[in-house]
């Protein structure tokens, strides 16, 4: 589906919402949903269509998940819109807005590969307030929510979660992705053999929600991809802000949407690296994200 930004809400029709509430629903909805898949993962997973090119799949798992977690949330809050990768965007009235991925990582579940996700956000007049990761292979719930003080709480299974320690540039493992369009790959291609001398190595995992959670947990010193979507990092990068990451969704280089995140006390360094290896262009600028 074509990913705009958000619609402007009408007016709220009821009092603003807690984020904890919003939170609990998201968390119990991706456990539900992340339920599901694990069942659809046990049976045969067939590629049900593509989308922007034949290696972008779809599983009917990816359709039939999403179209749970719309169900569980309506039932709750029936007047809430709702923007999901894969079915139509719904309008509502009550000011807050559902960010869904059902399976972020679908080719490494089409494929059996163990590391895909259910991505939940809540946004609140534009700003995301509470946010559920579910690794599905391994069960592991990330969430966090925005307090009344603005300040966010991030946790892995209930337990805090931080940023890894200062490290050089060097010494730091950063994760990526490719873009599914032939072009866009060349040039991705380019940039990472321009990074990969200036840091400790890549990885390339698969699931754009789980590489951002990683930096929030500390098993990665950083992340950038270009050609992600809002709902692929939409909740995951709430809780990389909570444990102490800085993130930015701007234009890279393909003029596709880029993101970028890292330990805010290695932001700079990194996002430097990014320009000069030509992941970003020179005159780059955060918030400038592509329709």
């Amino acid at each position: 589906m074509t990913e705009h930004p958000a619609p402007a809400q009408p007016a709220p029709q009821r009092p603003i919402p807690k984020a904890g509430d919003l939170l609990a629903l998201a968390v119990a909805t991706a456990r539900a949903a992340a339920d599901l898949v694990r069942q659809r993962a046990a049976g045969v997973v067939e590629v049900a269509a593509t989308k922007s090119t034949a290696t972008d799949v779809v599983t009917e798992a990816d359709r039939d998940t999403e179209a749970l977690i719309r169900r569980l949330i309506s039932q709750e809050r029936p007047e809430d819109a709702f923007f999901g990768e894969e079915g139509e965007e719904t309008m509502g009235t009550s000011g807050v807005r559902w960010i869904v991925d059902p399976i972020d990582g679908t080719v490494n579940f089409l494929y059996g590969l163990p590391s895909y996700a259910v991505s939940i956000a809540a946004e609140y007049a534009g700003e995301v307030v509470a946010g559920a990761v579910v690794d599905v292979p391994r069960g592991t719930l990330y969430a966090a929510f925005r307090q009344p003080d603005g300040s966010v709480a991030a946790v892995k299974d209930g337990e805090p979660i931080r940023v890894r320690q200062p490290a050089e540039l060097g010494q730091r493992l950063i994760a990526t992705g490719f873009s599914y369009d032939a072009e866009l790959r060349r040039v991705q291609a380019e940039a990472l053999v321009r990074l990969l001398p200036v840091v400790r190595d890549v990885r390339r995992i698969g699931s754009a929600a789980l590489d951002i959670c990683g930096v929030a947990e500390g098993t990665l010193d950083g992340y950038l991809e270009e050609g992600l979507h809002l709902w692929d990092h939409a909740a995951a990068g709430l809780v990389a802000e909570a444990a102490g990451a800085r993130w930015e969704a701007t234009t890279g280089i393909g003029g596709r949407r880029f993101v970028i995140v890292a330990p805010a006390h290695g932001y700079d360094e990194l996002r430097k690296a990014a320009v000069q290896a030509g992941f970003l262009p020179v005159d780059s600028l955060p918030g400038v994200v592509p329709d």
